[in-house]
């Protein structure tokens, strides 16, 4: 049987709901659907957003044939199939090839997909939950223009889950969409999910159909690197609730918990630093309990030592000190160290004066001649 996202998926733009501001009146992608514009596009958004949907409406409008791939398990054979021989027939239809995950296919696949988006043998439709300026080869995505989808927010999921027709009580009907993070396709699955083993829709039904609430966060995407930096901005700004939310959602999706425990490490000394220097041991040793604890525990040593962390003062004195002294020792190279402080392990060095004059606590300069005067650590 057909899944009910399926079923309940709309064909025209009148019946789509959400990306009013791809979709509204005026806008780029409801302009070219009405004008039957055929060119290459991306769509860029998080799951259930409406990507595939947008896609086959888009297809439909222009009058193509539709052809969809999953960059998942396709390859060069599968863009072979849909492409077919290069000569249109006289008065054929037009090919949209709609790729989802496209960002999933490497660089030789979408080198070999390039020439026929180039020479207009297929309308390339790609959908991606990743950044396309990082997942996407600059010929191919300079020839698709890029959309952003957004999530839907909670107005608009309610309208979708309105489609389905199934009767949902008041608040099983809020901690789904809650649950769902404006994920329309995990939303309709759910309540599928529920009726057929529960015969019923309540609150404790959907519970127990969705079993855990899986964040969203792909270790190798956008997602991750967005979610790092808030955690290690919140820390770098004193803001401990901030740092632990960031934390939890990094634990809650399985992240390395060494992952973070390093990047802890060098934040207590690139942004404490001298300010708190037991900084850097707290840090080491939640990375030690990590390593020798493990999960689900050691999120408890994390949270200390973020807590701690987000809570000490700040310095990056020394940070600011060694990248200064490392552009010099770049720029000028291998400056003479003076002789009073070169080692002198043999009578030939120490006749040519290799330590002599070395005073233990000297308060003149061992900086090589050229950057006596300079000072890094201010």
């Amino acid at each position: 049987m057909e899944p009910l996202a399926s079923q309940i998926r709309p064909q025209s733009l009148g019946d789509f709901v959400g990306q009013e501001h791809l979709t509204g009146t005026g806008k780029p992608l409801r302009v070219a659907i009405e004008k039957k514009e055929l060119f290459s596009f991306i769509l860029w958004g998080p799951p259930g957003s409406g990507k595939t949907t947008l896609a086959r409406i888009y297809a439909n409008a222009v009058g193509a044939d539709f052809y969809e791939l999953s960059a998942v398990d396709a390859g060069k054979d599968d863009i072979k199939k849909v492409v077919g021989t290069r000569q249109l027939k006289l008065g054929g239809k037009p090919k949209v090839l709609f790729v989802d995950e496209i960002h999933r296919f490497n660089k030789a696949q979408q080198d070999f997909l390039l020439p026929f988006v180039e020479r207009g043998d297929i309308t390339l439709v790609g959908a991606t939950t990743e950044n396309p300026s990082f997942e996407i080869i600059s010929p191919l995505l300079s020839r698709c223009r890029v959309f952003v989808l957004s999530e839907h927010s909670e107005q608009e999921m309610a309208k979708i889950l309105a489609r389905t027709k199934i009767k949902i009580p008041k608040d099983a009907s809020m901690w789904l969409i809650r649950v769902a993070n404006g994920y329309a396709r995990q939303a309709i699955t759910t309540l599928e999910t529920a009726r057929k083993l529960y015969g019923k829709i309540t609150l404790d039904t959907l519970k127990e159909a969705v079993q855990s609430a899986h964040l969203r966060y792909d270790k190798k995407g956008e997602e991750h690197y967005n979610t790092i930096s808030a955690f290690i901005k919140s820390m770098r700004a004193s803001q401990p609730d901030a740092a632990l939310y960031y934390l939890a959602r990094m634990v809650g999706a399985g992240e390395d918990p060494l992952f973070i425990a390093r990047r802890m490490v060098v934040f207590a000394s690139e942004d404490i630093g001298l300010a708190q220097p037991t900084a850097l041991v707290v840090a080491n040793a939640v990375f030690r309990a990590c390593e020798t604890i493990g999960y689900p525990e050691c999120a408890i040593n994390l949270a200390h030592g973020v807590a701690y962390l987000a809570q000490s003062k700040k310095s990056r004195a020394s940070y600011d000190a060694y990248m200064e002294a490392a552009t010099d020792a770049k720029a000028f190279g291998n400056l003479p160290i003076p002789m009073r402080v070169r080692n002198a392990p043999t009578a030939l060095m120490k006749n040519l004066k290799y330590g002599k004059g070395y005073e233990m606590y000297d308060t003149e300069s061992y900086m090589p001649e050229k950057l006596k005067k300079k000072k890094y650590l201010k």
